[in-house]
């Protein structure tokens, strides 16, 4: 697509952008970012119209024609959902399956019977990490905090000391494991392969999980003392169910797509030649849209079959996982469509420009970047969508490795310091019965921990690997 903007007005347009370009690129995205947490936070518009808004001031404010910053939009709304809206709504009914069914019940119930008090906060970022891998962080908060309420209510816990390990499961895995939308879009973008990032997604968040988690909890319980809110515990899926599936057959169902994409990366791996018979079947069987939908399949046979369920009692379940993701779908496409905006810009080029002199690594000049526009829109997956457009063209040099590092550095960023204008937030505060401040104290802390442990990881990752 045609660059907007600077470079639209300038006597050759594929010359280089001018320290003038800079400039007025610059502010055109300060300007645009600025609109977007203005309507956001101030004037409580939905973030979806705020990102159509936000896009079309930055086009307007960079000197571009305004269709040309229309079509920029419409293209990068239209490729985004192409490319995840298909994989958001199979994970959403997975996760609806999963829930429904009394999965989930029987994941937690299982490790929970199975662990004392002081491993109370290890299970709970375990169970966090294993039910949040095919669900959204939304939906995964919806199902773990009636078990954690319960879990605090009845072993005599600290609210912190459970909650947190919980949230930071849930937080590490959105942020960084794919099929999860953000790091699905980002790798996408960057054109990192998927089963290596998955990979290496799991070596970062393993040590990250752990220090956001059961050892920061000890500090946040310190720091914030706050009792369940009884109004907010609500009946378990299985206390209405004759029989549920077993924990075997949930785990496995639940792991089912990642164990897929898992060996389409060690095809790539063992086999060479790219036209081999094997790598192109496992190109197909380890693609994300496959691996999910099996997994869905699969899922309605060992999810709610083993739950008694009727094919229509089923089929219902499908039908309602799929209403309440509309707002997600759009807020995602419209990230992807401000993203486009940005790249056609030229904003990536710029700065490729600006930091052509920086002593400063690819991977973290991705994270601050993605800091940047998490702080300023309040959105991870945003954040993930928009630093992925810009620094995509550093991972055209970049080996498979570093280019899936590049993509876990994003997804890092993307997780720093939640506030009040990210959805969590108030998810978090509401949830727990707590105030802004404690709130601040403690999510908001956690989320700052995961984003700067984790690049921390993928940095020492980039020096071995």
């Amino acid at each position: 697509m045609t660059h907007l903007s600077v470079e639209m007005l300038a006597a050759d347009a594929t010359g280089p952008i001018t320290s003038a370009g800079h400039a007025q690129l610059g502010i055109a995205v300060l300007a645009g970012i600025a609109v977007i947490v203005l309507l956001i936070t101030r004037f409580k518009l939905h973030a979806f119209l705020s990102l159509i808004i936000g896009s079309l001031v930055l086009g307007a404010v960079a000197g571009a024609p305004l269709d040309k910053a229309i079509a920029s939009f419409s293209s990068g709304l239209g490729a985004t959902v192409a490319g995840t809206g298909v994989l958001i709504a199979l994970g959403a009914v997975l996760g609806k399956l999963l829930a429904d069914s009394g999965g989930a019940d029987q994941i937690v119930d299982t490790i929970l019977a199975r662990a004392g008090g002081r491993v109370m906060p290890w299970a709970m970022v375990l169970i966090a990490g294993v039910v949040g891998l095919p669900i959204f962080f939304e939906v995964g908060i919806v199902l773990l905090i009636p078990v954690v309420l319960l879990v605090v209510k009845r072993g005599g816990f600290s609210l912190m000391r459970i909650g947190i390990p919980a949230l930071a499961g849930l937080s590490v895995m959105h942020g960084l494991i794919p099929p999860h939308p953000g790091p699905l879009a980002a790798i996408d973008a960057v054109g990192a392969n998927l089963g290596v990032t998955l990979a290496l997604g799991v070596v970062v968040a393993i040590p990250t999980g752990i220090i956001a988690g059961p050892v920061f909890s000890r500090y946040a319980a310190r720091w914030v003392d706050v009792r369940p809110p009884e109004r907010l515990v609500p009946e378990r899926a299985s206390d209405e169910l004759e029989k549920r599936p077993g924990f075997g057959i949930t785990v496995a169902t639940v792991l089912l797509p990642v164990a897929m994409m898992l060996t389409k990366a060690l095809a790539d791996i063992v086999v060479d030649d790219p036209g081999h018979t094997v790598r192109k079947v496992f190109d197909v069987v380890g693609s994300p849209l496959i691996a999910l939908l099996t997994a869905v399949v699969v899922g309605m046979f060992t999810l709610g079959r083993s739950a008694g369920f009727t094919r229509g009692r089923i089929a219902a379940t499908v039908e309602k996982s799929l209403a309440p993701i509309a707002g997600v779908l759009l807020i995602v496409g419209a990230g992807g469509g401000f993203k486009q905006t940005l790249v056609d810009a030229g904003v990536g080029q710029m700065i490729l420009d600006l930091s052509k002199g920086w002593q400063i690594s690819a991977l973290l000049l991705a994270w601050l970047i993605a800091v940047a526009i998490r702080l300023a829109t309040g959105s991870a997956t945003v954040a993930t969508i928009s630093a992925a457009g810009l620094v995509a063209p550093l991972a055209a040099e970049m080996s498979t490795t570093h280019g899936a590092l590049l993509v876990l550095a994003i997804g890092c960023g993307s997780l720093f310091f939640s506030h009040v204008n990210d959805a969590g937030f108030w998810m978090v505060k509401e949830y727990f019965g707590m105030n802004v401040g404690q709130t601040l104290k403690s999510w908001s802390v956690m989320e700052t921990l995961i984003s700067v442990v984790g690049i921390v990881c993928v940095l020492l990752l980039s020096l071995v690997l």
